[in-house]
């Protein structure tokens, strides 16, 4: 069998909130779809009906903590509670995804002698739309 073509290693990622890239703040960015399933099962063995609900994402986020200008933390809170476009290339010129999420508070501070970091989850408004690599 030949290897598998397509995989990638998740590293030069474009990130970008509005017109300002955020890439080399983060060190994970995922859209994480929650798409539940129901299963009836009847009395029958091939008896069951089964259906899949339509997906909500969420955006996961790591990085960074920079509460200045040009931070991606400062721009989160200065965000907070507002919706803001997110462009996302897991590897840059490869496919991408474009979708809002509602912009939230991030942690503030740490702990003694590590970076201080951000971690948090944003919900999407509506799908990510996914386009394919120009070219």
């Amino acid at each position: 069998m030949p290897p598998a073509t397509g995989a990638f290693v998740m590293k030069d990622a474009l990130i970008s909130f509005g017109a300002t890239e955020y890439g080399n703040q983060c060190k994970e960015m995922r859209l994480v779809p929650d798409q539940p399933h129901q299963v009836y099962k009847t009395l029958v063995p091939d008896g069951a009906a089964v259906d899949v609900d339509n997906a909500t994402w969420t955006l996961k986020i790591a990085g960074l903590q920079i509460n200045q200008t040009g931070g991606l933390a400062d721009y989160l809170n200065d965000n907070a509670g507002t919706p803001v476009d997110l462009v996302f290339e897991p590897k840059r010129g490869g496919k991408s995804a474009a979708v809002t999420v509602m912009a939230k508070h991030t942690d503030f501070g740490g702990e003694t002698g590590s970076w201080a970091e951000v971690e948090l989850e944003l919900p999407c408004v509506g799908s990510p739309v996914f386009t394919p690599p120009a070219g």
